[in-house]
């Protein structure tokens, strides 16, 4: 009996792969404070991020059959 692969959950909520295969994510420090912070800086962190190349191999492997 072969084991099925479990996506980790976790990852799938935080992370979606773009139509070339890299990782997005959103960038930290934009769900709440941001009173404090200048608009240029409120700015700066709007939209989706691209994950580094090192980390990206790990992400497909917890991404499992969503990672295609």
């Amino acid at each position: 009996m072969s084991l099925k692969m479990k996506t980790h959950k976790a990852t799938k909520k935080r992370f979606r792969l773009s139509a070339t295969g890299k990782a997005k994510h959103r960038g930290a420090g934009t769900s709440h404070r941001q009173v404090r912070m200048s608009q240029k800086r409120k700015r700066k962190l709007r939209g989706l991020r691209t994950l580094d190349d090192c980390m990206e191999k790990m992400i497909h492997a917890c991404l499992g059959k969503y990672s295609r």
